[in-house]
């Protein structure tokens, strides 16, 4: 039996989950695309912080398992956990995403994360192979994918028109002279050389009862060839295929394996090339490069999740964010977890406006049961997150302040364990918010005190509202007493509104006197329950 191609011995194709992305432990990468301190990506590549308190109660957690879910080898969970606190660090990502609005460019990064998952996929079926001439094949195939995938993105890049600090840094300071030097050029050369050689390896395999003899191709026949030719006369046109596809794995079996030493033994120069280059590039991998591969992938999972919601006209903006300015305006936001639930059935969610101007500080929150309360107040935290992650932000505009920590305080089941009643159990966690909270905090607070007497809850949330004004806090509130929304000037009264012909919710919340009375007299306006319309019937 005569063969003139090796590929079974290279089996490629594997089905195996890929390594994780970025750098190898004990490397550092000189630069980043997520922070201009690449320190801060080493550090959280490393450890996985918490996860904050107020994700549960805003629904970020949510959307942050949706924008991730697929992309779980690049452990971007810890990036949607470090929210930046200095102007510069936003607007840094601020510009790398809008470089990538760039389609061509968009398309480039994308080739690009999948000819790197493929490098990994092959690293790992290195692990797992056990005969080393295959181990070694397969790591000097993936490193040939890894040179591809940078030359291709360097050219890519080359012809585009990239502004950002940190595409540019890759471009210009970087990825260009990388591909440049004397060590990626050497690595590339011998890459490609010796596969080629390899693959150039001809020798024949004659069997004999149970003895196998590999040999060198000396131009014996190919009877498969043979064979087809002299049959070809009995052929009548295309027929049905019986033949059974036999599937091919990566792995060999001992009898393979023993034709591969063969092989090797005569051809010892190819295969000591194969050693040799195995074993200097162990390090072939640049962490820089390798790091990128995750970090941008950040980015392409925030975009693909912003595109569904073009599909049901709803936008993201670049906020304007501010360290010190407390002049907050968001126009047609919207809820992100909400939105993405609704767009999966079909349905669109609801925007809505916000704006503080003029020393206010505190929106009250109140109006009919179940009509966007809650919505606008998770809404409203998740604004500040947002733009505290360097990311467009729901709505048409916005400016928002760069907020140093977002505390929330939903209810909560009383917990059995503390031994605490519900009501003191409110007033330690919003002790704990008051007295770690900052004038660069924003506060969000739904329905709180609901366990105590109307009396009770207004006199304690007045406690609270008078410390949250001291301090100057951001902040929102969703309540049933009504007499918070009149406390003073740095509080607006915003209502969740009614549609009158209809008595339904509409789920906008808009800047008005807090009644109590709006779903009950919608309720009156449809059924002619008004004074007037009773007077009117009286009367007739």
């Amino acid at each position: 039996m005569a063969s003139s191609n090796p590929s079974s011995f290279w089996r490629a194709g594997s089905k195996e989950e890929p390594r994780p992305a970025g750098c190898a432990p004990g490397t550092a990468p000189a630069l980043s695309v997520l922070f201009l301190d690449p320190q801060r990506s080493i550090k959280l590549s490393k450890t996985l912080p918490p996860q904050p308190d107020y994700f549960v109660d805003l629904n970020i957690d949510q959307a942050v398992d949706t924008i991730i879910a697929i992309r779980q080898e690049y452990n971007l969970a810890g990036v949607f956990r470090e929210p930046l606190r200095v102007k510069d660090d936003v607007e840094y990502r601020h510009e790398v995403f809008r470089d990538l609005e760039e389609q061509p460019l968009q398309q480039a990064l994308i080739a690009f994360a999948v000819e790197m998952r493929k490098m990994r996929n092959y690293l790992a079926q290195v692990e797992k192979l056990n005969y080393p001439y295959q181990s070694k094949r397969w790591y000097i195939e993936a490193i040939l994918v890894y040179c591809d995938a940078v030359i291709a993105l360097a050219q890519v890049l080359t012809g585009s028109a990239v502004k950002s600090r940190a595409m540019g840094g890759l471009l210009r300071e970087y990825l260009s002279a990388y591909v440049a030097s004397a060590q990626f050029k050497t690595l590339n050369n011998e890459v490609r050389s010796l596969l080629s050689e390899l693959d150039s390896i001809t020798y024949s395999v004659r069997i004999n009862g149970d003895t196998l003899t590999v040999r060198h191709y000396g131009d014996e026949a190919d009877y498969s060839a043979v064979i087809e030719a002299t049959f070809e006369k009995f052929r009548q046109g295309q027929v049905h295929d019986h033949r059974v596809k036999i599937s091919e794995y990566p792995e060999m079996n001992h009898i393979e394996a023993k034709v591969l030493d063969f092989v090797a033994l005569l051809n010892p120069d190819s295969f000591q090339r194969l050693d040799d280059l195995h074993a200097r590039s162990k390090n072939y991998l640049d962490a820089t490069i390798a790091e990128f591969d995750r970090e941008i992938q950040f980015y392409l999972a925030y975009i693909e999740y912003m595109a569904g919601f073009a599909k049901i006209d709803r936008h993201f903006c670049y906020p304007c964010v501010s360290e010190s300015d407390k002049h907050i305006l968001a126009r047609n936001c919207f809820d992100i977890a909400l939105g993405k639930k609704l767009l999966l059935v079909g349905k669109s969610v609801v925007c809505n406006d916000i704006e503080l101007k003029n020393g206010e500080r505190m929106i009250v929150v109140s109006g009919a049961n179940q009509g966007g309360k809650t919505t606008f107040s998770r809404m409203f935290g998740q604004m500040f997150y947002l733009a505290s992650m360097g990311c467009p932000v729901p709505g048409t505009e916005a400016s928002l302040l760069l907020s140093n920590e977002i505390f929330t305080h939903f209810e909560r089941q009383e917990d059995i364990n503390n031994l605490r009643g519900k009501l003191k159990d409110d007033l330690v966690r919003i002790h704990h918010i008051l007295k770690s909270a900052t004038p660069r905090s924003v506060l969000v607070m739904n329905e709180i005190f609901t366990s105590t007497s109307l009396t009770d809850g207004l006199f304690l949330s007045e406690k609270v509202m008078k410390e949250a004004i001291k301090l100057d806090v951001l902040g929102i509130w969703v309540t049933f007493i009504d007499e918070l929304a009149s406390y003073g000037d740095s509080v607006v009264s915003m209502i969740s509104t009614v549609d009158p012909s209809q008595t339904l919710r509409t789920f906008k919340i808009i800047r008005a006197s807090a009644t109590g009375r709006s779903y009950a007299m919608a309720l009156a306006h449809k059924y002619a329950l008004t004074p007037e319309s009773i007077k009117e019937r009286v009367q007739s």
